[in-house]
Formats: structure tokens, sequence, C-alpha cells
């Protein structure tokens, strides 16, 4: 499955899939986060089992401001609507998986 583009529109559908759900929050001028993008649509491609969404934090400030974003990269898991997990920074592919496995 290919990585969501999440909007304020979208969102509520996707934070109630009945699947695990990461956010990736992110910015077209960060360089972490052009790092951590790549491993973040792998991880889409690879494990249908999750719904994976990016959110653009200039695009969208009412999100950001909800997740309270105040440094990007930011990942989000979510199950049953609820935050699970968390974490700000760029990751490598395995601590972004622990993270959905958790």
């Amino acid at each position: 499955m290919s990585v969501m583009k999440v909007n304020i529109n979208n969102f509520e559908e996707i934070k109630n899939s009945n699947k695990p759900v990461l956010l990736d929050f992110y910015a077209d001028w960060c360089g972490p986060c052009r790092m951590v993008s790549p491993i973040v649509e792998e991880i889409a491609e690879e494990n249908p089992q999750y719904l994976v969404g990016k959110i653009n934090v200039d695009d969208e400030p009412e999100l950001a401001q909800q997740f309270y974003v105040s440094s990007i990269p930011m990942l989000v898991v979510m199950k049953n609507g609820e935050i699970a997990n968390q974490s700000v920074g760029a990751r490598p592919k395995a601590q972004i998986l622990a993270m959905l496995e958790d």
C-alpha cells in the first residue's frame, strides 16, 4: 500500500482505521524529514497491515497543533484512534517498525 497524504478532511477516517496507523509529520524544507521519507514509503509498501500517512505541517497547521508538533520529523503511531507511540527526529527503519509493533 502506498503512503496516504493526510489532511484535516480525511484525518478522522484515517485515525479510526482498524489497522495501526503511522503518521509522519514533515515539511519539504526539513533535511531529516527527507531522510525519513523513503523509509516511511518503504514501510508502507512492505507492510499492508499498517496504514501509513504523511502530514505536511506547513499545509496542515491544525493537525500539527492537535499533536503538539514542535520538532520534525515526528512519527506517531495510532491504534484504535489513540496515540500508542511517538518519536521526534530521524529514526532507522527497525526502530520505526518496533514502534508499530509495540
